[in-house]
């Protein structure tokens, strides 16, 4: 999975560092924290594609870490490698039993590491449970968790789509995009960290589409301040004579140009409170709508 974040949860800083350096060399984003709750934190800061966690560790356990991990809304799907020591069987034991995805023993061969992340990666790839790209719970995870609060009142779902994004990949090409896609991400949970609350649930069912799960109070200001801050992020994703021009010069095949406006975001807001669904296909298909309207 190219460019896919790594969080390593290790307090011996030898071994942090030689990960970190190793699987950076391989392309990958790291991250690396030393301390059970700063772990915590970090991976609701900015959601990570998996996670290689060491059990010993100086405040709380790798234990809780995965059990914090595993009970929060947004990082519930991230895969988890512990790492243990070679004579702690029941310590593989129990993580493995709490659900962890993989384990290696210390002292673990580089290769076989390597070849734990990459399988791991892969494997939830295939499964489609995440956006290869963001980390973020795809369109099954988003059904799953639509079908738990089908029938509470207490929610809003904001449907949020990338206006002009197909444009500017035509332009800048899938590498773009994709950084696009992968600041898109980050926002997202920065803006639902700042104004959301714990629980809430952001998605990605299609490549320009999110979903953010929030409570009715939280919604509006969601919207507002991720409409704003898109808007004027965005722009440093544009060669300068674009953002100066204001839009994108696409040339059609007769060879007429056809001027593109910069991208920015379109947000259908749905409250529960204000409908009775019987199935969550009702949910999409209002929230579209909604969307829609918002073009």
């Amino acid at each position: 999975m190219e460019h896919a974040r790594l969080l390593i949860v290790e307090d011996d800083p030898d071994i942090a560092n030689m990960l970190q350096m190793y699987f950076s060399r391989l392309g990958y984003q790291v991250d690396v924290a030393m301390r059970g709750k700063e772990a915590v934190e970090k991976s609701r800061r900015e959601i990570p594609h998996l996670i290689i966690l060491d059990i010993m560790l100086p405040d709380i356990d790798g234990y809780e870490v995965f059990r914090e991990i595993r009970s929060h809304i947004r990082t519930a799907h991230v895969p988890v490698i512990f790492l243990t020591q070679r004579d702690e069987r029941d310590a593989r034991l129990q993580g493995l039993e709490m659900g962890a995805d993989d384990y290696i023993t210390k002292p673990f061969d580089m290769e076989e590491l390597r070849l734990r992340v990459k399988n791991t990666l892969d494997r939830i790839e295939r499964e489609r449970m995440t956006d290869p790209r963001t980390g973020l719970p795809s369109g099954r995870a988003l059904e799953e968790y639509l079908r738990q609060i089908l029938h509470r009142k207490d929610w809003a779902l904001l449907d949020i789509w990338i206006q002009h994004f197909y444009e500017f990949r035509q332009a800048y090409g899938f590498m773009a995009a994709d950084d696009v896609l992968r600041f898109t991400a980050r926002l997202l949970n920065q803006v639902v960290n700042q104004y959301g609350r714990p629980e809430d649930f952001i998605g990605q069912p299609a490549d320009a589409n999110f979903v953010v799960i929030t409570g009715e109070n939280e919604a509006l200001r969601i919207r507002d301040e991720l409409k704003a801050r898109f808007r004027e992020a965005i722009q440093s994703h544009y060669h300068f004579r674009d953002r100066q021009r204001g839009y994108l010069i696409l040339k059609e095949e007769d060879g007429t140009e056809r001027h593109v406006p910069l991208m920015s975001l379109a947000v259908g807001l749905v409250f529960a409170r204000d409908h009775d669904f019987a199935d969550i296909r009702e949910i999409a298909e209002i929230a579209s709508e909604a969307r829609r309207r918002d073009m």
